[in-house]
Formats: structure tokens, C-alpha cells, sequence
């Protein structure tokens, strides 16, 4: 498929308009201006709508702004990604921003792998500051990795922290969030390990290309998300064991471990939905949790 952009950022947001627009700014000064700027709102319910009124009107870079009933993050990407108009889809969060010359790193390390078919896309790093960042950078130009490398369970050397991943948009496309009824939250570490698992590589760079801050509001900070998507979070820990090809006996600890994880919340039977476990091997921890305790 032909991309009328090289790079489609995308932005889902919901009641972002008091600080979305340092990530607006950032956007203004990028060294590399063949980008589009994609927004979802989530259903916000302050002037994000009227905000991008004016910001479609002034800014100098195209802005695709669609608006949509609250659903969550993974159904924000999932809608945005089908109108990008870029070959990379970079999703920069929105109370977030880039740093200058952030799409031009970009656009420069897709070159490195274009027409290598191994290849999902490239990863940056994020930073407290352009020049500040609490990730463990590496030895050398990049490191090409299985996105599984994330986990110490799967390699020696993780890449730890948090990054900047930006993919072919065609694979975006592909890989998309599950959807739950009744859930609004669901981790990009499933996309993120499907692609793995079917053998695709990034190439990750230690450059500083995106700044961010922990708000009260974001969902980093929102520690019972986990809970009140519990099909979502319990598919994500289960293929991530999978994935990591754990043996007979790490599965069973696993699932003693989600089964500690949501007791307090959920029934025993309700458990082994969400991690798709046998019934009778989760009855069966539930009754030596509690002849332990």
C-alpha cells in the first residue's frame, strides 16, 4: 500500500486539552516535516473538540482530529489506525512530547532496515529530560531484538524501561488490540508480543526522542486498571508465559500467581477464565492457598 506521509504520529486522548499541546508545540518545531499529526479523542468531555478547532486552523503540518464514544486506548488505536496516511504509525502519548529532531531519528533508522522483512519497526528510548533517562542504555549503534527481550524470563539482558515504538503501519494494521465487553483498558504489550512471537525483530536505538512525566491521571498511575480489566490483563500475563515458554512447573507457579493476583476480587472459577486455565487446577490451588494460609 502507497502512504501519502512517511510518518503518521498518532495521539489518542481524553481530557487532555490543558496539556496536550506541549506535545502540539513539539510537533511545530520537528527538523523533519513530512509527518502527519492523527488524533482520536476518547470522548473527552472538556475543549479538546474546541481546541483542535483551532489548531487544525493554525498549524502548518496536516492533523487528522476524530472524535469517538469512550472505549479506552487499545479501541482508540484500533480505530485511529485505520485512517493513518503514514508509513510508520508512532503512538506519542498525550500529555507527553518529542523532542526536536525526534521524527528525523525516526525517518533515519526505518532506512537502516527498509525492505528487511524481519523487521516490525524501530524503538527509541523516553527520558526525564533530552539528555536524562532511567533505562539501561547498550553498547553500540542499536540493537536489533525480539520484542519478548523485554523480560527477564525470556533473555539474560532485557531492554528495560519504557520506550518509543513506532511500527509499520501495514503491522499495526495487523496486530491489533482485543477487544473485551465491559473493559476499557488493555496493555500494548499484547500486540507487542504477538509480533514477537511470529518472529518479527525491531531495532532499538538508545536516542532520547520522547519526554515524559508521570501524571495522576494517566493510566501508568492508574494501579487498579489491572484489576478492572481482568480478561484483558489475565490474556496478556498468559501468552507472555507462553511466549516466554515456560515449563510444566513455571506454569503451575504462574498460575498459583495469578491466582494470588486477583483472589481478593474474583472467584476461583472466574480466575481460570481470565488465564484460560483448567477449572480443576485452579480449584485445586484455591484450596492449597488456603490450607497455606
Amino acid at each position: 500500500m502507497s502512504y501519502q506521509y512517511k510518518i503518521t504520529v498518532f495521539t489518542p486522548t481524553y481530557n487532555r486539552a490543558y496539556i496536550i499541546e506541549n506535545l502540539y508545540k513539539s510537533l511545530c518545531r520537528q527538523t523533519y516535516r513530512n509527518f502527519e499529526w492523527l488524533v482520536v479523542d476518547d470522548g473527552s468531555t472538556d475543549d479538546t473538540e474546541q481546541l483542535f478547532e483551532r489548531l487544525i486552523n493554525e498549524a502548518d503540518f496536516p492533523i487528522q482530529y476524530y472524535r469517538k464514544e469512550n472505549g479506552g486506548k487499545g479501541r482508540a488505536i484500533n480505530y485511529g489506525v485505520d485512517f493513518a496516511r503514514g508509513e510508520l504509525f508512532f503512538n506519542v502519548d498525550s500529555d507527553d512530547y518529542l523532542t526536536d529532531d525526534a521524527l528525523e531519528k525516526v525517518a533515519s533508522w526505518e532506512e537502516t532496515i527498509a525492505g528487511d522483512k524481519r523487521f516490525c519497526g524501530v524503538v527509541g528510548n523516553l527520558g526525564t529530560a533530552p539528555d536524562v533517562t532511567p533505562n539501561k542504555c547498550f553498547d553500540g549503534p542499536y540493537r536489533d531484538a525480539s520484542l519478548l527481550e523485554r523480560y527477564k524470563e525470556y533473555c539474560d539482558d532485557p531492554i528495560d524501561g519504557e520506550h518509543a515504538y513506532i511500527f509499520y503501519t501495514d503491522i499495526q494494521k495487523k496486530y491489533r488490540y482485543p477487544e473485551f465487553e465491559g473493559e476499557k483498558f488493555i496493555t500494548p504489550g499484547i500486540p507487542w508480543n504477538r509480533m514477537a512471537h511470529d518472529g518479527y525483530l525491531v531495532r532499538v536505538f538508545n536516542d532520547i526522542i520522547w519526554i515524559y512525566e508521570y501524571l495522576p491521571d494517566g493510566l501508568t498511575m492508574d494501579t487498579g486498571k489491572f484489576m478492572r480489566n481482568p480478561y484483558g490483563h489475565g490474556l496478556f500475563i498468559k501468552e507472555k508465559a507462553v511466549f516466554c515458554g515456560y515449563n510444566k512447573w513455571e506454569m503451575f507457579k504462574f498460575y498459583y500467581s495469578a491466582y494470588c493476583e486477583f483472589r481478593e476480587h474474583y472467584t476461583y472459577d472466574k480466575i481460570a477464565d481470565f488465564v484460560s486455565a483448567p477449572k480443576i487446577l485452579m480449584r485445586f490451588i484455591d484450596l492449597l492457598f488456603k490450607m497455606r494460609h
